[in-house]
């Protein structure tokens, strides 16, 4: 397998043309049904897996899982901004950096699955809850100079989720 294909094994995220409101409640249930999903890979992977990168070079199974979490964490408070506020900038993180910090290593990934269930079911709402309007709303990404409308960051994050959860596969041999 090319490392392009390990990297990005269900492809690179395209933002779509149209976005109707059916594709949104498909991403929706996408980032829902997340936290089961990766429980259930994780349950699957013995220690010495969580310690495997998913290429050469890349980051292990922990902190694949410790990840998310931190990645969909900034993603729902993106929205928050974005619903109260008038094209809010938001900042980046330094993604690759916080994978390096103790805390992924030092702490059981269970925590992490925990608060990735308890922070989706947190956004699930909010994202159910929101009017088409709501969806058009928009934040700008400091470190990219670039606007983002809210129903395609929905569907960033749903790709974000499959795309790791396919690394984890990669992993346990699926």
């Amino acid at each position: 397998m090319s490392n392009e294909a390990l990297r990005f094994p269900i492809g690179r995220y395209a933002i779509p043309e149209e976005i109707s409101a059916q594709q949104i409640a498909a991403w929706v249930d996408d980032i829902a049904a997340l936290p089961a999903d990766m429980q259930r890979l994780a349950a699957s992977l013995s220690e010495e897996q969580l310690a495997l990168p998913y290429r050469p070079e890349g980051w292990t199974a922990r902190q694949v899982i410790h990840h998310v979490p931190d990645s969909h964490l900034n993603a729902f408070l993106r929205f928050k901004l974005a619903l109260t506020e008038e094209a809010p900038q938001v900042k980046p993180y330094a993604e690759a950096e916080w994978a390096k910090l103790p805390d992924v290593a030092l702490t059981p990934i269970g925590v992490s699955l925990a608060l990735l269930d308890a922070l989706h079911q947190r956004w699930v709402i909010l994202m159910r809850a929101m009017s088409p309007a709501d969806w058009q709303r928009t934040y700008i990404h400091a470190g990219y100079g670039r606007t983002y409308r809210l129903d395609a960051v929905a569907g960033l994050y749903a790709w974000h989720g499959r795309h790791h959860l396919a690394h984890l596969g990669l992993i346990a041999g699926l």
